[in-house]
């Protein structure tokens, strides 16, 4: 297995497996590299196990290891998104079932790792030639929990 540079490894309570396929389910491109399960490892303290995968061109691993470590908003992913119905779509799978609902673009999943996600115009408007567009865009974002893209620019009156 080829071994990138850097590689992020979400460290969860029990079940790597679980987990991996939870995020597979909603990233569909990913696929689970692998899976192994570690008994009864002195040198580790017990039991835990890791499975790896990779989405959107990133692998990920997902080390379960036991409650001592929590995710908290100083790590999060950003996903960019091509239009409304690619945010409504993530905004909706990592907020269900426990998840949670953020301001500007933020959320949480059920395991409580944060997302930001944001439509591409967002970001088009941001790096915009005219400073009155791009303060519009912020304000509007700075309103918002889900960002929704035609909420962004202001209506011709």
């Amino acid at each position: 297995m080829a071994h990138k540079k850097i590689m992020p490894c979400l460290w969860v309570e029990k079940d790597a497996r679980k987990v991996a396929k939870y995020y597979l389910s909603i990233f569909k491109d990913g696929k689970l590299k692998s899976y192994k399960a570690y008994k009864n490892t002195p040198e580790a303290g017990g039991n835990f196990d890791m499975a790896m995968m990779n989405f959107l061109g990133m692998d990920f691993q997902i080390l379960a290891a036991g409650p001592l470590f929590k995710f908290n908003e100083a790590v999060s992913f950003v996903i960019t998104c091509k239009d409304q119905a690619e945010v409504d779509y993530h905004w909706k799978a990592l907020t269900k079932n426990g998840g949670s609902e953020g301001v500007c673009g933020w959320c949480k999943d059920k395991y409580g790792l944060s997302w930001q996600i944001v439509p591409q115009q967002y970001f088009k408007l941001e790096n915009h030639p005219n400073k009155a567009k791009q303060l519009y865009a912020l304000k509007a974002v700075m309103k918002m929990k889900k960002i929704i893209v035609t909420d962004l620019e202001e209506k011709k009156k």
